[in-house]
């Protein structure tokens, strides 16, 4: 990235590369449902997560553009932001935007199952841009919808469903990065880092993260030792997990991105690799 052109850096950067892991989450039906060992549904999978990351940029380029002069009041923001901060200009983002929609729409095409997922995740994030955002507790839900649909988008490109269990711990581990978020924008930017800020409070958005957190874990480990007993020592991996986030958010200041707090953490990554790997084996093995 270093090497590119200016221009195309700070374009690079307007599609906010580094929020495309949350695309991973793609990938979740092809550990569990044990597709891992077919190239085919791997290619089919990797393919709705690139249709993910160009859709999920699209909509990151329309919530700057649509932010663009509150974003060039903010201390932050007005240096990162490449529309706020001039880097990009609005004519070269709005070509962008129509590449990245000509793109995702030829994939709809080809995946329309997948499409049809991406299409509603499209729908869902520009209603929380023009007004979802500004809404308590409905900003939250919509943040954490995207992991669901992401999920689902997943099933959709293996053709096989998506459990309940998943659903319900996807859920519930989504909401719990979405109120630690609102949590740390409190804490970092008050209510000036964004309007619905002021319909919260620290003490509020605790105790969804914390309801969310055990719901995470407690749907988990029902679904392990029910449905998949040889898995039960993935379990601590997933509490510790949740334990360090924690630690990163509250100890370290982290958390605001939970993609930032997943790169700067060396721990953070090698529990992510671990659950992976003793995933993948234990589903091979049994």
């Amino acid at each position: 990235m270093l090497s590119l052109p200016p221009k195309l850096r700070a374009l690079l950067r307007l599609m906010r590369p580094r929020q495309w892991i949350k695309n991973a989450f793609v990938l979740a039906p092809l550990l569990f449902a044990g597709e891992f060992l077919h190239i085919g549904s791997v290619v089919n999978a990797l393919g709705a997560v690139v249709l993910f990351c160009m859709a999920s940029s699209a909509v990151y380029i329309v919530n700057d553009w649509r932010d663009v002069e509150r974003d060039r009041q903010h201390p932050l923001k007005s240096k990162t932001r490449p529309l706020a901060s001039g880097d990009v200009s609005q004519r070269a983002a709005l070509r962008l935007l129509i590449v990245l929609g000509v793109l995702v729409s030829l994939g709809g095409l080809v995946m329309p199952k997948v499409g049809l997922v991406i299409l509603t995740y499209v729908v869902i994030n520009l209603t929380y841009t023009f007004w979802l955002k500004h809404e308590p507790v409905l900003d939250i839900f919509t943040i954490a919808s995207g992991f669901v649909l992401r999920v689902y988008a997943g099933g959709m490109a293996l053709d096989v469903p998506v459990s309940g269990w998943m659903f319900v711990t996807t859920l519930c581990l989504a909401l719990y990065l979405a109120s630690v978020k609102r949590r740390q924008e409190l804490l970092q930017s008050g209510i000036d880092g964004r309007k619905v800020l002021e319909k919260y409070s620290v003490v509020l958005v605790e105790r969804y993260a914390e309801m969310s957190a055990t719901g995470a874990l407690i749907f988990y480990s029902l679904f392990i030792m029910s449905e998949k007993p040889s898995m039960i020592m993935t379990i601590p991996v997933v509490l510790f997990g949740l334990f360090r986030y924690w630690y990163v958010v509250d100890m370290l200041e982290g958390g605001e991105s939970p993609t930032d707090a997943l790169f700067s953490d060396r721990q953070l990554q090698l529990v992510v690799i671990i659950w992976v790997s003793m995933c993948t084996w234990l589903l091979m093995v049994n």
